[in-house]
């Protein structure tokens, strides 16, 4: 229980991470008091409330740690993991009217994609603040040529503009078929390039199936070598 609140410091929402009903018991007054008296100031600010609360996708992180899996739990309370901001990234060629951005048979690969087989690793969970959708022609189908490729706004490229998007992990929906020019972002100055904010933003588990499908309803006027870049904003559990 100790090293439990030692490590809570990091957390804002600390009575979401470790569980209400620990608040009351008698383990936990005894660690309180065990504490050296600057540590035990630092730990009751946290159990009661911080007059600087989080931000961003951290603040909607804390809002979903009763939803995390134990093993996370256990790993956010004992200082073994903590919370990162990442984006979970991938790149394909826009080749098809149906574009899997994340494939089982995928391999983890420097400048085009960060996980494999489609799932987070181990002890690996992330609240999904938003997507970020981008498109670029490469010189060529060569792995160097696509990894050096500019990723530009998809106002460039109308077929892809117009088709469709969703998101599951595990199978469960968290966006349904939605339009893509959701990712238009021209003329919102204040919104990153490509980027559309979640409005209910989502956790995915580790070692869950993610599947985000783009999905065109023509290819006319998508040049050869066309490559889609997707991206998962958000905070993740890390060790």
């Amino acid at each position: 229980m100790l090293g439990q609140l030692s490590a809570i410091e990091e957390y804002n929402n600390a009575g979401a991470l470790m569980g209400t009903e620990m608040m009351e018991s008698e383990e936990l007054n005894a660690a309180i008091k065990a504490m050296p008296m600057v540590q035990r100031a630092k730990t009751m600010q946290k159990l009661v409330g911080n007059p600087f609360p989080s931000k961003g996708s951290r603040a909607e992180m804390e809002k979903h740690f009763p939803e995390l899996q134990k093993h996370i739990k256990d790993g956010l309370g004992k200082g073994e993991l903590r919370l990162a901001d990442t984006v979970i990234y991938s790149i394909k060629a826009a080749s098809s009217k149906t574009i899997k951005m994340f494939e089982t048979q995928d391999d983890k690969e420097i400048g085009l994609r960060n996980i494999s087989n489609a799932k987070l690793p181990k002890n690996q969970s992330m609240l999904v603040s938003g997507i970020i959708l981008l498109a670029g022609v490469s010189a060529d189908a060569t792995k160097d040529k696509i990894i050096a490729t500019n990723y530009d706004k998809i106002e460039l490229f109308p077929a892809i503009a117009n088709g469709e998007f969703s998101l599951k992990a595990n199978k469960k929906q968290i966006v349904p078929d939605t339009s893509n020019n959701l990712f238009k972002t021209s003329n919102l100055n204040l919104v990153p390039m490509g980027y559309y904010k979640l409005s209910n933003p989502r956790l995915i588990q580790d070692d869950v199936l993610i599947e985000l499908t783009i999905e065109l309803g023509t290819m006319d006027g998508i040049a050869a070598n066309t490559y889609i870049f997707a991206g998962l904003h958000g905070t993740i559990t890390t060790p």
